[in-house]
């Protein structure tokens, strides 16, 4: 049988013409082409009519420098080939192009800021499954021309080239701003109907609407905990009324930025709680009437999810929730990579993070909790409830996902509450890499390459 993924090797232009390829000749017989034949190198959107010498004894590929240079390849490589005898096509790749919101060209070591490490775990992924990677901004999408984008790309060392469009698009952009820019929806768009692409976490999620759309959903909607949009003051007064605190959540927020617990105290008096970068800002007012009389003037230019509160799960005081991402694997199936648990700080009620949250495993939270039911399998309820939620999102909101970072909670019954769904999960929120051997290769990087693979045949 052979190699899917084979070793192509770059050759000087003096010793190959740039429109002929050395392949073994084993895969010219298994593919029956004939000596004589042209056919069509692909890479991306590449496009190349070349002609095939056969080489006896030989399981690689060899092209010639300036045809590599032309497809963005800049150095030995190994990926994987395709033939497809109806349009006598040889394709390479998978050739996956990651869009992150900014690139750092001063600081060529560390061109993409703190996410450095994980685009080269990425490289080092794709070099051991046969994948090609590279990364792009917005900026660069601007730039492009019908089928040639700037990216970056690692061959001793990060370089930037021009590189084909991609077989797959991961949008990684943190920034909802950069997401809705007119050129990145319309590079998704083109992506997709033109050069039928695949691009995957296409979209931020709104916090309504994932909640509105997984309502519907019987095996969903018991995780869920009553939310609504907050309009005016007779949504906060029904809500308030019904459970001694509430949560205020920015729809399109993240991080815990702009969280409100609004809690009742003795007789009609409120209590709000304000997430700020330094901790928690405590303000007590004398009627709920106050209170949203001073939350309303944020309303006017930030939507807001009111939700109910829950008796969640305590260690000292402080609240846990978890952290659960799940990928979709090589055969195109939700999967469960990691689940963590985040205790908040003393200084805040949120557990992000980014918020000086502490991480542990599920099972070392759980003991060390204030739990007093349904200790035992809490662990498998978390993991049911990320896989349900994740096939619930897939079937009602109407985009195309491949990972998300699902926020879940325990309350001190043992009952799965749903937090947050998040398409941009942050990779320092998952397992840490092994600071002790940088050639290993996390699941969550694995999975990426594995489900870009399947999407596009490789």
């Amino acid at each position: 049988m052979l190699k899917s993924k084979v070793a192509v090797q770059l050759i000087s232009s003096g010793m190959l013409p740039e429109d002929t390829i050395m392949l073994g000749e084993a895969y010219l017989k298994q593919w029956h082409i004939s000596h004589s034949m042209s056919i069509v190198l692909r890479f991306g959107t590449f496009r190349k009519t070349v002609k095939i010498i056969p080489v006896p004894k030989y399981d690689g590929m060899r092209i010639n420098q300036s045809l590599a240079r032309q497809m963005g390849i800049l150095s030995n490589t190994s990926l994987r080939l395709n033939y497809e005898a109806v349009s006598s096509t040889l394709s390479l790749g998978p050739l996956i192009g990651v869009l992150i919101s900014r690139d750092y060209p001063s600081t060529p070591d560390r061109p993409f800021g703190t996410i450095t490490m994980f685009c080269k775990e990425l490289v080092d992924g794709c070099a051991s499954q046969g994948a090609h990677v590279y990364f792009f901004t917005p900026n660069h999408i601007s730039g492009s021309s019908d089928k040639l984008i700037e990216g970056w790309t690692f061959a001793n060392g990060w370089k930037k080239t021009k590189l084909p469009l991609a077989d797959v698009v991961n949008n990684r952009l943190t920034s909802r701003k950069l997401e809705s820019r007119p050129s990145v929806q319309q590079f998704f768009k083109e992506m997709k109907n033109t050069h039928h692409a695949n691009v995957f976490n296409e979209k931020f999620l709104d916090k309504m609407e994932v909640f509105d759309a997984l309502k519907k959903d019987a095996s969903v909607s018991r995780y869920l905990p009553e939310s609504h949009f907050l309009r005016n003051y007779t949504t906060l007064k029904s809500m308030c009324s019904r459970y001694s605190n509430v949560f205020l959540k920015p729809s399109k927020g993240s991080l815990g930025k702009g969280i409100i617990r609004v809690s009742r105290l003795e007789g009609d008096s409120y209590q709000a709680l304000f997430t700020t970068g330094t901790g928690t800002r405590r303000q007590v007012y004398p009627n709920l009437v106050k209170l949203f009389s001073n939350i309303s003037t944020k309303m006017k230019t930030i939507r807001y999810q009111i939700q109910q509160g829950l008796n969640l799960i305590e260690i000292q005081k402080r609240p846990v929730d978890f952290r659960a991402v799940v990928q979709k694997n090589s055969i195109g199936k939700w999967t469960l990579t990691s689940v963590v648990a985040r205790t908040a700080s003393s200084q805040h009620f949120v557990s992000n993070l980014a918020r000086g949250g502490t991480l542990s495993t599920v099972n070392e939270a759980v003991s060390r909790s204030n739990i007093f039911a349904g200790k035992e399998g809490a662990a498998k309820r978390l993991r049911t409830a990320a896989l349900t939620i994740a096939e619930g999102i897939d079937k009602h909101i109407p985009a195309h996902f491949g990972e998300l970072g699902i926020d879940l909670a325990l309350d001190t019954n043992g009952r799965v509450w749903l937090l947050e769904v998040n398409s941009k999960p942050s990779k320092s929120d998952n397992t840490p890499l092994n600071q002790e051997n940088d050639k290993k290769i996390r699941p969550s990087v694995r999975n990426v390459i594995q489900y870009s693979r399947f999407l596009s045949g490789f």
